[in-house]
């Protein structure tokens, strides 16, 4: 019985021996990542253009307010609400576009933003006086609130797994693209008149919206939003060209429909779909009563946003003139050249970010965008606190305050920007993800508003130093909250974001996980080895 044993277990080294003579080095190699779907390549693009519009409008509104407040004669009060209630006014939007999205469909909803858009640009462009502009700013902002909510949503829903975080960080590109144009078209247009120069830079923004919303039209409609109108034929041939395999295409749709209540064995192009599947009681299953995973989602997708703009990235990006003004740099050109910079960092450090997301996970590049945050925000409360503690000028402390908002703009673009658009677009399941995302952006864009509309007469009650050692402590809040709740969820279908949601058992699952890749990895060099020196 024992040399019948140990004559199979020969016979099994050298058949492995022989298996693994006939490969060759390559085959050992892991898998190949598979390339971005061009399809859905380009119609990640087209939908994230959207954000461009919010992007402009807040970088050229950080050099436009310097010369509406000398035309207007505006007090320091109607500037911060001028700046910071398009935020606020985005609200009504982005109650409305979830609704919207649902019913007419994602891709119209774009439009619609974008006609919205141009319309405010306009009026904002030919204001005569303040409230004329205040009025441009609501119409404006209605805009963007549809804008902020779609463009993330309808990417994550036209992704394949494999490239859904590099495609569905493209709105943060693009916001930040968006606020470079702004600080670009301050400098070109700051050599006007006072009464033309701040309208030309306002009312230029209507340009980008018109081609945006001819450029939509040549999308196709969301998958998953079909299938939702029981449109399983359009839907199967969207998935086949934003797919990366037919086999892929076929398993979306069976988790597509498996989500909507459709029976697997339905395969006719148009059906209906169950009644309680079209939105009724999401508002409830969302809050009044959610499951212990529901509940989980709601809490990390509305965290995100609300960490993302508490830790006062709106407070940096909108007043950074005044945040150079305060550490020392005095000419207006010389605070719109360092802006821009600012702005420039910002895009650079955006776009290493899209090609980090699907590498090296969502998880790992947040922590570490937060952390240096933490630190850069720090640096930039204590380099203000001692220049305004300063009799004389220190060139040391003018220096490091730069370097620090450069610091944190960047940290920030790397990880938590472009992060919260991922994370809150992919987390919810799909009858609630619409409506979910909307409340997530109405947090980031209330947050936005309080924090812009405040950060003035904060600076003046605690000094600007004390402010941004303020945000310093709620970054610090912000990463024990991400790494308290968030789980992984790079290379997960939409459909299988649940399982990670509930409970904190992901954390033990990447240890197990991480423990037995190991294993099996030590396993199979030990048995290769084993087989070569037999051989």
């Amino acid at each position: 019985m024992a040399s019948s044993n140990i004559k199979a277990k020969h016979d099994d080294d050298v058949s492995l021996g022989q298996f693994v003579e006939n490969k060759k080095l390559q085959d050992f190699d892991p898998p190949s990542k598979p390339k971005t779907n061009k399809y859905a390549f380009a119609c990640a693009i087209l939908a994230s253009l959207t954000s461009i519009l919010l992007g402009y409008d807040i970088g050229v509104m950080s050099g436009a307010v310097i010369y509406i407040k000398k035309d207007l004669k505006i007090s320091d009060t109607q500037v911060e609400i001028l700046v910071g209630i398009l935020n606020l006014y985005s609200l009504v939007g982005s109650a409305a576009a979830g609704k919207t999205s649902d019913w007419i469909g994602r891709r119209y909803t774009i439009v619609f933003a974008a006609v919205i858009f141009f319309v405010g640009a306009l009026i904002m462009g030919f204001s005569p006086n303040y409230s004329v502009l205040m009025f441009g700013r609501f119409v404006a902002g209605i805009g963007v609130g549809y804008a902020l909510m779609i463009a993330p949503v309808y990417t994550a829903e036209v992704s394949p797994a494999s490239s859904r975080g590099f495609l569905t960080s493209f709105p943060e590109v693009f916001i930040n693209s968006g606020i470079l144009l702004g600080y670009v078209s301050n400098i070109a247009f700051s050599k006007f008149s006072l009464h033309l120069g701040w309208r030309f830079m306002l009312g230029i923004g209507a340009v980008p919206s018109v081609f945006l919303a001819f450029g939509v039209l040549g999308m196709p409609e969301s998958p998953r939003w079909l299938v939702m109108q029981g449109r399983l034929g359009d839907a199967k041939r969207v998935l086949d060209k934003t797919s990366n395999s037919k086999e892929e295409s076929q398993l979306r749709l069976s988790e597509i429909k498996e989500a909507a209540g459709i029976p697997q064995e339905c395969q006719d192009d148009v059906v209906e779909v169950p009644k309680q599947n079209k939105g009724q009681g999401v508002w409830r299953e969302l809050f009044i009563t959610p499951t212990r995973t529901v509940r989980h989602i709601v809490i990390a997708g509305i965290g995100i946003h609300f960490f993302q703009q508490a830790s006062g990235i709106d407070a940096v990006v909108l007043y950074s003139p005044r945040i150079f003004e305060k550490a020392g740099i005095t000419s207006d050109t010389q605070k719109l050249i360092a802006t821009v910079a600012v702005g420039f960092v910002k895009t650079i450090f955006i776009l290493v970010a899209t090609f980090l997301l699907d590498r090296i996970g969502r998880r790992p590049l947040l922590l570490s965008s937060v952390g240096g945050m933490v630190i850069s925000l720090g640096t930039l409360a204590m380099g203000l606190t001692i220049i305004n503690h300063s009799e004389t000028k220190l060139e040391w402390a003018i220096i490091l305050c730069i370097v620090s908002v450069l610091a944190y703009v960047a940290t920030f673009s790397i990880g938590l920007g472009p992060i919260t658009w991922v994370y809150s677009s992919e987390i919810f399941p799909l009858k609630l993800r619409a409506q979910g995302t909307s409340i997530g952006v109405a947090v980031n864009r209330v947050t936005s508003g309080i924090i812009s509309m405040t950060f003035l007469s904060l600076t003046k009650g605690i000094t600007i130093g004390g402010a941004f050692f303020l945000f310093f402590g709620i970054a610090t809040i912000a990463w024990l909250f991400f790494f308290t709740l968030l789980p992984e969820t790079q290379g997960r279908t939409l459909e299988d974001m649940e399982g990670l949601f509930g409970n904190l058992a992901w954390k033990f699952q990447n240890n197990n996980n991480k423990k037995n890749n190991n294993t099996t990895t030590a396993t199979n060099n030990s048995q290769i080895q084993l087989s070569n020196g037999q051989n």
